[in-house]
This record gives C-alpha cells, sequence and structure tokens, in this order.
C-alpha cells in the first residue's frame, strides 16, 4: 500500500494549491452532490456526506454552496445530471493509469484527457484494456491522537476491513470495495474520527522507472488532476522517494 501511502501525503500537499487555484470548491461540491445522491440529504445518516460537509466547512465553503450542492444531488434542484465514468490509459514507458471522473459533460471531459494524455506522450485505452492490472478497494484515514493501534486494527477487522497500516501522520485502513461504508461507519460509532474515506484503485504490480522518467508520469498525473471533471487519477508507476523528491522540484 506504500505508493498509496506516499501519494496521498503529496495530494495533501496539493490541496493548499488546489485552493489557491479557486478549484476546491468545485471538487467539494462535486463530493457532497455524489455523497447526497447516492446516501441522501441527511449528513446524520449518511457519513459519507458528512465528511464531505466537513472538508467543505475546513475549505471555508460557504453554507449556501454546501446546501445547494446536497440539494442537486438529492434532486431538489435543477441541473443537468451528473455521470461517473472511469477512463484509461497509458502514460510514458507503458506506466497504466485510471481515470475517475464525474461529469455533466461526458464529450467534454473525454476531450480533455484525451489532449492531456497526447500532449505528455501517452494515449487513452480501450475500456478494459488497463483495468485488469488493478483493484478497486477502499481506503479509510483515522486522525492518530489518542488511537492505539491494537484497538483500531480488532475494530476494524471485525467491522470487515483488510489491513490496519500506521503511517506518520494517522492510521490507514483497507477495506474490499463493498466494505468501505460498513467499515466507516463501524469505526465512527466506535469513536474514531475519519478524516479521509474514498475508494482507489490499487495496481496489481508497481513498475519501476529511472527518476526523470517517473517524473514524467508523475506530472501527466498532476495534469490529469487538474482538469476539473477529473475527481481521482491512479497509476501503478512505483512512488520512490527520490521520484517525490524530484517532483517537489521540478
Amino acid at each position: 500500500m506504500s505508493g498509496h501511502s506516499k501519494w496521498s501525503t503529496i495530494k495533501r500537499a496539493k490541496a493548499a494549491a488546489d485552493a489557491q487555484r479557486g478549484k476546491i470548491f468545485t471538487r467539494i461540491a462535486r463530493d457532497i452532490m455524489l455523497a447526497a445522491r447516492d446516501g441522501g440529504g441527511d449528513e446524520s445518516a449518511n457519513a459519507k456526506l458528512k465528511l464531505a460537509i466537513i472538508k467543505a466547512r475546513a475549505a471555508n465553503m460557504p453554507r449556501d454552496n454546501i446546501e445547494r450542492a446536497i440539494k442537486r444531488g438529492t434532486g431538489e434542484l435543477e441541473g443537468a445530471a451528473m455521470e461517473e465514468i472511469t477512463y484509461e490509459g497509458y502514460g510514458t514507458d507503458g506506466i497504466a493509469f485510471m481515470i475517475d471522473v464525474l461529469t455533466d459533460n461526458k464529450n467534454r471531459s473525454l476531450a480533455d484527457i484525451k489532449r492531456v494524455f497526447n500532449r505528455a506522450g501517452g494515449s487513452l485505452a480501450s475500456a478494459g484494456s488497463v483495468a485488469w492490472q488493478f483493484t478497486q478497494m477502499g481506503y479509510i484515514k483515522i486522525a492518530v491522537a489518542g488511537v492505539e493501534f491494537d484497538s483500531l486494527f480488532m475494530a476494524a477487522a471485525d467491522a470487515g476491513a483488510e489491513d490496519v497500516v500506521e503511517e506518520d501522520d494517522g492510521f490507514s485502513v483497507y477495506t474490499p470495495r463493498e466494505m468501505l461504508a460498513a467499515v466507516e461507519h463501524a469505526l465512527t460509532e466506535a469513536g474514531y474520527t475519519v478524516d479521509e474515506s474514498e475508494l482507489f484503485w490499487k495496481p496489481s504490480n508497481e513498475t519501476e522507472l529511472p527518476v526523470e522518467r517517473a517524473v514524467a508520469n508523475m506530472k501527466l498525473q498532476e495534469a490529469l488532476e487538474e482538469l476539473d471533471d477529473v475527481q481521482s487519477v491512479a497509476s501503478n508507476l512505483l512512488v520512490s522517494d527520490s521520484v517525490i523528491a524530484a517532483l517537489e522540484t521540478a
């Protein structure tokens, strides 16, 4: 799970830059809409919506924006229907990419993603030609304060989690895709503070590249993540400490 953990650390650092670019509200609003659409507009009965609202408040998102996003998700406000799509592609040196999109215009999303791949020397791939190299799993980040590993591990395992890993800034809980909501609910009920909760694509095998070529693929991933409709991007690139260091100074 090390690749996901390291990239999660980078994503948290990137969040500040996203806020400066004014994109964070767009992404959070879509998270709220999706959570409300799937689980209803009552945050007390919808853990995913509650987490999205916490993120919105932490980003100083206005209350009206939050309420409008909830109502769009539940269908109380008119608006274009949102569609979830997963695109597949290859970067340079055969690095595989999975791109999750939430969009109200799939033609626009497809054109944007194709443009980014082409500029980076990569290409879109047909459905299924990349996905076989990944398994979709659940990921929950637990705040570290006052948490004992053994107690968290037992609570998570009893709820259906596959693994718990202690990190420098908290605990990472990994679950089967279909158990994410159940494990998150059980941990919240047990008093743990959930900082993040999401599905991610875990590669079956990671590919190591020389630092310069790895950084080129990381920049491709950044360019894809900067597209308005893109929710998340995963790859099978092995992200080493030297790659992270080079990316931060690139």
